[in-house]
C-alpha cells in the first residue's frame, strides 16, 4: 500500500508547492524592494527639488532658511564655521549656522548631487547638500513614510503568500485526485483479475492517456490469455501424445499376458521398442520446445547451411528416399549448429513423410539472407493450412502421421528455432505441386 507522503497525489502537491512559494517569496522580495526604491527615488527627487527652491532663495538676497513643509530640514553651514560667524546690521555676531528646526542642527554635509540616508535623533532621513554664496546649503526629507509603507507591504505579504499556498495546495490537491482517479479504479480493475479471469477487461474509454494505457493493459492480457490457451492446450496435447503409446504398450503386454498364444516376445519387444522411441522422440521435443519457450540464448557460431544440407541428403539416400541435393550452393550463417541441424533434420523428416518419389534440397543465397529449401513430390499443403502447421501437434493426416512415427512437433520446432535466430519458415507450393519448405536465416557478416 503506498504511504500518503509517497504518492503521486501528494508529490505532485508538495512540488507544486514549493515551486509556487519560491516564485512568491522571490516576487513579494523583489516587489518591497521595488517598492523600496521608487518611494525613496521620490523622497530623493523632492529632496533635490527642496535644495534647489531653497539655493534660488538665498541666492536673490539674505534672509532666514525656511522650510518647505514640516517634514523638511534644513541647514545652511557658514562659510568659516562657529568661527567664522556674520556679523548683522548692528554689529553683532551672528551664528554661522542656520537651521529651520533644532533637530536641523544634527544634519552633516553630505556630498554633493547625491541624495544620502541619514538618521537624525533615531528618525530616519534622506539628506542632500548644495554649496550656495552664503555656505553650504543641507536639506533633509523624512523617509518614516517610505518606511512605514514597505513595513506594511511586507505584512501585508507575509499574512498573503501563506494563504495564496494554502489555497494552490487546495487546488493541487483537488485537482490531483480527480485526475488520478481513473487510474485508481483501473488499478482496482486489474487487481481483481486473476488467473481465472484473464478474459476480462478494464474500461478503455477515452483518447487521453489513461485510454491509451487501458488499451495497452488489455492487449497485454489478451496475450496472457492467449499464452494461457496455449499453454493448457499444449499440457493436454503433450498428455495425449505421452498417452497413446503407454496405452498401446500396455495393451500389448495384457494381450500377451491373458492369451500367450496370441502374442510373441518378439512382436511384444518389437512394439516396446517403437512406442518406446516414439515417446522418446516426443519428450526430447517437449524439452527443447521448453528450451527455446525460456528464451535462453545458445551458444552462436559461423555455420554452413551448405555442410548440413548434405549431411541431411546423405542420411535420407541412406534410408532409400531419392534426394535431388543439385541446388546445394554456398549459404554461412551465424547461428547453433546443433539446433540449425534439428531444424533441416526436421524439414527433411517431414518431406520424406509426404513424399511419392523423391525431396529435392537448396540452399541459396539470397540478399542479405540464406534460404535452405525442402521441396517434396507429395501432395502439398493446403493454403489455408500453410500457417497452422508450425502450430504445435497439428497433423493435417492424424492417422497417417502417427502411422509414421510424426508427434505434431517437428514444423514448431523448426519455427522456434527460425525465430531464434531471427529467421522464419514458410510453406508454399513447389514445382511438382507437393510440398515446398523455406528456412530463411541472416548471412552471416563473414560470409
Amino acid at each position: 500500500m503506498t504511504t500518503p507522503l509517497r504518492s503521486i497525489r501528494s508529490r505532485l502537491t508538495i512540488g507544486a508547492l514549493l515551486i509556487v512559494a519560491a516564485a512568491l517569496i522571490a516576487g513579494s522580495f523583489a516587489a518591497v524592494q521595488v517598492l523600496r526604491a521608487t518611494l525613496t527615488e521620490g523622497v530623493a527627487a523632492a529632496v533635490q527639488q527642496d535644495v534647489d527652491t531653497i539655493s534660488a532663495q538665498l541666492d536673490r538676497g539674505p534672509g532666514r532658511v525656511d522650510a518647505i513643509d514640516d517634514d523638511v530640514l534644513v541647514r545652511l553651514h557658514g562659510p568659516g564655521g562657529a568661527h567664522d560667524g556674520e556679523r548683522d546690521d548692528d554689529g553683532a555676531a551672528a551664528d554661522s549656522d542656520q537651521v529651520n528646526d533644532d533637530d536641523a542642527r544634527a544634519l552633516p554635509v553630505v556630498p554633493d548631487d547625491q541624495a544620502q540616508r541619514i538618521e537624525v535623533d533615531g528618525d530616519p532621513y534622506l539628506a542632500a547638500s548644495e554649496e550656495t554664496d552664503r555656505g553650504t546649503l543641507t536639506v533633509a526629507r523624512s523617509l518614516s513614510g517610505v518606511d512605514e509603507a514597505v513595513s506594511a507591504s511586507a505584512a501585508l505579504l507575509a499574512v498573503a503568500v501563506p494563504l495564496v499556498l494554502g489555497l494552490v495546495g487546495l487546488v493541487m490537491w483537488v485537482v490531483a485526485t480527480r485526475a488520478l482517479a481513473p487510474v485508481e479504479r483501473l488499478r482496482r480493475q486489474v487487481d481483481a483479475i486473476d488467473a481465472t479471469g484473464l478474459d476480462r477487461r478494464v474500461d478503455s474509454a477515452g483518447d487521453d492517456e489513461l485510454g491509451a494505457l487501458a488499451r495497452t493493459m488489455n492487449r497485454m492480457l489478451d496475450r496472457l490469455e492467449q499464452s494461457q490457451i496455449t499453454q493448457r492446450r499444449f499440457v493436454s496435447d503433450a498428455s495425449h501424445e505421452l498417452r497413446s503409446p503407454l496405452a498401446t504398450i500396455r495393451q500389448h503386454a495384457e494381450l500377451a499376458t491373458a492369451h500367450p498364444e496370441a502374442s510373441s516376445l518378439a512382436a511384444l519387444s518389437r512394439v516396446v521398442l517403437d512406442e518406446g522411441e516414439r515417446m522418446q522422440e516426443l519428450v526430447e521435443g517437449l524439452l527443447l520446445l521448453a528450451r527455446l519457450d525460456e528464451g535462453r540464448e545458445a551458444p552462436m557460431a559461423p555455420t554452413d547451411l551448405d555442410d548440413i544440407a548434405l549431411a541431411e541428403a546423405h542420411r535420407l539416400r541412406g534410408l532409400g528416399i531419392a534426394v535431388d541435393a543439385s541446388g546445394i550452393g554456398p549459404g554461412r550463417v551465424l547461428g547453433n549448429a546443433a539446433l540449425l541441424a534439428r531444424a533441416v533434420r526436421n524439414l527433411a523428416d517431414n518431406a520424406a513423410r509426404h513424399a511419392h518419389a523423391r525431396v529435392i534440397l537448396r540452399v541459396v543465397e539470397q540478399g542479405d539472407r540464406v534460404l535452405v529449401q525442402v521441396e517434396d513430390d507429395g501432395t502439398g499443403v493446403p493454403i489455408e493450412e500453410r500457417e497452422r502447421i508450425f502450430d504445435r501437434f497439428v497433423r493435417l493426416d492424424e492417422a497417417r502421421a502417427r502411422d509414421a512415427g510424426g508427434s505434431g512437433l517437428g514444423l514448431a520446432i523448426v519455427r522456434e528455432i527460425a525465430i531464434a535466430h531471427g529467421g522464419s519458415v514458410t510453406a508454399s507450393e513447389g514445382a511438382s505441386g507437393g510440398a515446398l519448405m523455406t528456412l530463411s536465416l541472416p548471412r552471416s557478416a563473414d560470409a
